[in-house]
């Protein structure tokens, strides 16, 4: 795949027309027959998601929190892959994996001075390119960070707004 060719009218549009650029993507969770399960739609596909097992799900469908660890994980991966195509590294492997560390006493209500959410979000890179330099490497590591949508996203923290209907 010629990554450039697919990429340069796009570059084109967005720069002589700045507001193309401009997207909205839609993730909708609808109710279930259980209070700890529902489906998520994001368009192309819909998901089941579930409570995870330490807050009363059954630990047999993914919960919240592992399909936002998981768009981290796709996005580094798509755009790492991507940032070494356009700086023609050649890659054996790239494999990202997500973790993410939390106290689930805080999503329960059981201790007040515990927060709600993940307090550790790590993300490792294994990448195989033996004929990449450090140098090049250490590029491709901060054009992922840089261009990756989800993780500038929760490294810069997204405007939340909520509406109730």
């Amino acid at each position: 795949m010629d990554l450039r060719s697919v990429q340069r009218p796009l570059k084109k549009k967005y720069r002589d027309e700045p507001g193309s650029s401009r997207i909205t993507l839609e993730a909708k969770a609808s109710q279930q027959d259980t209070p700890i399960s529902c489906s998520v739609d994001v368009g192309q596909a819909i998901y089941e998601a579930e409570a995870h097992a330490g807050v009363g799900g059954t630990g047999e469908v993914a919960c919240s929190g592992d399909l936002l660890l998981g768009a981290l994980a796709a996005c580094a991966q798509v755009t790492c892959q991507m940032v070494a195509e356009a700086m023609g590294i050649d890659t054996e492997h790239i494999e990202v994996t997500v973790t993410g560390e939390m106290d689930l006493a805080g999503t329960l209500g059981v201790s007040e001075e515990v927060p709600v959410g993940f307090e550790t979000i790590r993300t490792t890179f294994d990448i195989v390119a033996p004929e990449a330099t450090d140098e090049q490497l250490e590029k491709l590591r901060h054009s992922t960070e840089q261009y990756c949508v989800v993780y500038q996203t929760l490294a810069n923290s997204a405007e939340l707004q909520t509406e109730w209907a």
